[in-house]
């Protein structure tokens, strides 16, 4: 390990994020000394406006749920007034409760932590001003052998008129009453949770988007069965069609579609996708090149044009997920600064959409992999047993994907209730390289849901060549 003693540290780190955390106490570990620089949130946006507060929004939309299903089980409940306030206080103590955590972290680990706005001055040293996270903080003046930039990402708006008078979901946690009537423009990860939570919550939702489906990228199977279920959860769709102004009329707001529609809304949250942060850094003193859409370039090591300096997470907009970030931050110190690299699967990389009913995959869709070749398909639509007896109209999907050739079970898809948690322990048999066999010879749990993964014996179609 160098410790070149003419720089003030050898590793800074931008941003306290996920990633940035990981990296820096991992480094730090190794004996590097290491400094974080972090303007806004300790624990970046996933603890702060992201995976953590939705999380738990989203807990808190299903309880009017379980009120009315308990009464298909002879339970004779009342459904009660929901306090907005009282949740977003409630989210507040947990997230500083959090910051704590992350704080705590550093510093045991022995990471130097500097608040403020960190910008280049130079490849190796960094000045920053402070930004009012820190009342007592001072600008300072680091130098750092190696830098790591890991910024993550921001929200990003329709240009379209009247822009300014959206949200995106950075406001959206800390809004000081609940909106009766909403409109969601996007129908990504973030546009279908939020519609899910507040429609949850009894707000009245219109959901926008361009696509025919939501969810672009995901199984069509899996997207199919989500557009179902958002009708099934009170959400209007308004599928084809996007925003072309917003406008203020009385005391509430009216979005204008471009197929002549108008949406009347209390509030407007514009759920449009995110950009890396990069814009204020200062990159242009260095040789680090960025995308025209700001995504800082890096090699597989994580190293971008400028020698010495990194780049991970977000602001790479490779895959944009925390756990990802986490990951890469760890190989980044193991490799500088320990004697082993620890591995992980990106391929097989699981992902959630916390939507009621959640959704959750792993691998390939049936589209990726019949490109690859010839693909057995098995799919299972049912319901739930929950719900034989609440009498909600709700389905649960299932799917796995299989090559051929080799019969390995290569993609894992599912709607339903506790989709996410069952998704993880299948990443972790399609890591391995389980065959459908494996999966086959597998005794399931009953009754779960679950165990419709180890039961699928018939070939539903065949895709590919």
């Amino acid at each position: 390990m160098s410790q070149n003693r003419t720089y003030d540290v050898d590793l800074l780190v931008i941003g306290a994020g996920s990633g940035g955390v990981r990296c820096a106490r991992i480094a730090a570990g190794h004996g590097a000394r290491v400094a974080v620089v972090e303007g806004r949130h300790w624990g970046g946006t996933c603890v702060n406006l992201g995976c953590v507060p939705k999380k738990l929004m989203v807990q808190a939309s299903e309880y009017g749920d379980y009120v009315a299903d308990s009464h298909g089980f002879g339970w004779d409940t009342e459904r009660g007034h929901f306090d907005w306030a009282k949740l977003i206080a409630a989210k507040d103590r947990e997230i500083h409760r959090l910051n704590g955590i992350y704080v705590s972290m550093l510093e045991k680990a022995g990471v130097r932590l500097i608040t403020g706005h960190a910008r280049f001055e130079d490849a190796h040293t960094i000045v920053t001003t402070p930004t009012g996270l820190d009342p007592e903080a001072k600008p300072e003046r680091i130098t750092a052998e190696r830098i790591v930039i890991a910024t993550g990402s921001a929200p990003s708006k329709l240009p379209v008129v009247g822009a300014e008078l959206a949200i995106s979901s950075d406001e959206v946690f800390g809004l000081p009453a609940m909106p009766r009537r909403i409109c969601i423009i996007g129908a990504g990860y973030i546009g279908i949770e939020f519609a899910g939570i507040f429609a949850g919550l009894g707000a009245e939702v219109d959901l926008v988007y361009r696509q025919e489906l939501p969810l672009r990228g995901f199984d069509e199977d899996l997207r199919g069965a989500l557009h179902e279920a958002i009708g099934q959860r009170g959400v209007r769709q308004h599928e084809k069609a996007s925003p072309v102004r917003i406008a203020r009329e009385g005391e509430g707001l009216v979005v204008t579609l471009d197929n002549g529609a108008r949406i009347a809304a209390d509030c407007v949250l514009m759920a449009t996708g995110r950009h890396p942060k990069t814009e204020k850094l200062g990159l242009d003193m260095t040789r680090v090149r960025t995308t025209e859409d700001g995504r800082i370039e890096i090699d597989r090591h994580f190293e971008t044009t400028e020698p010495g300096v990194f780049a991970i997470g977000d602001v790479t907009n490779r895959l944009n997920l925390t756990p990802v970030a986490i990951a890469e931050g760890h190989i980044l110190a193991d490799r500088l600064y320990g004697d082993h690299a620890r591995e992980w699967s990106f391929d097989t990389t699981p992902k959630a959409v916390f939507f009621t009913p959640p959704l959750a995959s792993v691998g390939l869709s049936e589209a990726e992999a019949a490109e690859r070749g010839v693909t057995d398909i098995y799919l299972s639509k049912f319901r739930p047993m929950r719900h034989t007896l609440s009498g909600r109209e709700r389905r649960t999907l299932m799917k796995l994907v299989v090559d051929q050739a080799t019969q390995k079970v290569v993609g894992a898809h599912m709607l339903g209730e506790d989709a996410p948690e069952i998704m993880q322990g299948l990443a972790v048999a399609i890591t391995a390289g389980l065959r459908k066999a494996d999966f086959d010879r597998t005794i399931g749990i009953h009754p779960t849901a679950a165990e419709e993964f180890v039961t699928m014996r018939t070939r539903t179609r065949v895709s590919g060549d």
